[in-house]
């Protein structure tokens, strides 16, 4: 049995429910190749004591998890990894990953902050993966 030390962080500010950040964390894990399958996610309780979140939130965000197939509980055992999201074309060890180290790299040392880089990320995701096209305005408007 392969135990996975993962763990999540809760951005209460965020918006987005603890559980929900569950799900959007664990998933990510899965498909870096964190998280393999027959790895073990940590307990509710664990969750609970690191992340300040009622044992509950855990168990909610792991039955979604069972869900959609990436998990199954084991009685006694735990909640296991059934299934991978990787690829591998979107590794950490791809050389898309190191090009965007690089970009990363670049915008920080052009003065971006954190939210300015998630901002051009997010309007570049759109634009090519839900096709949608924003409107350039001229700097005289």
């Amino acid at each position: 049995m392969v135990v996975m030390i993962l763990e999540f962080r809760i951005d209460r500010r965020s918006g987005v429910p603890a559980f929900q950040q569950i799900v959007q964390q664990t998933k990510q894990a899965l498909r870096l190749n964190i998280l393999v399958p027959g790895d073990r996610l940590p307990t509710a309780k664990e969750v609970s004591e690191t992340c300040a979140v009622n044992p509950n939130t855990t168990l909610k965000a792991y039955r979604e998890l069972e869900r959609e197939g990436l998990v199954e509980p084991r009685p006694g055992l735990g909640t296991f990894v059934t299934r991978t999201l990787a690829r591998p074309q979107a590794g950490m060890d791809s050389p898309l990953y190191d090009e965007l180290l690089a970009w990363m790299a670049r915008a920080r040392e052009a003065g971006l902050e954190r939210e300015d880089v998630a901002a051009l990320v997010t309007s570049a995701t759109e634009q090519q993966y839900d096709g949608m096209m924003t409107e350039a305005r001229s700097v005289d408007e």
